[in-house]
């Protein structure tokens, strides 16, 4: 089992920056990628950034890229996701997952990860 616990979440104008962590514990050791997702109100979860377990690859939804950027702190078991230049339509509650099972292809929708955090409000005011 992997439990993650997401923060940093809050009220930032248009054109601001959030940090979101996400820190994982139990058999941590075990995920082979760390991702983010966010929904909004009456839409879908939507995939936001995931980082490969080893390598530390990385991938990017078009609507994120150039402004957000995942990280992870392998020492602490944390999962970073920057983001800046933030606008009203990334407004949403934001969720972190882990993947435990072995990778295919880069791993982008919520199905194919199978931990998940409770979730953390993300608004940006125009």
């Amino acid at each position: 089992q992997v439990q993650l616990v997401e923060s940093g979440g809050g009220l930032v104008q248009a054109g601001g920056s959030l940090r979101l962590s996400c820190a994982a514990s139990g058999r941590t050791f075990s995920t082979t990628a760390m991702g983010w997702f966010r929904q909004a109100p009456g839409k879908e979860r939507e995939f936001v950034a995931t980082v490969v377990s080893g390598g530390g690859f990385t991938s990017y939804a078009d609507s994120v890229k150039g402004r957000f950027t995942i990280s992870r702190d392998n020492a602490k078991n944390t999962v970073y996701l920057q983001m800046n230049s933030l606008k009203p339509e990334d407004t949403a509650v934001y969720y972190c997952a882990a993947r435990s099972f072995s990778l295919g292809a880069i791993p982008t929708s919520p199905g194919q990860y199978d931990y998940w955090g409770q979730g953390t409000q993300v608004t940006v005011s125009s």
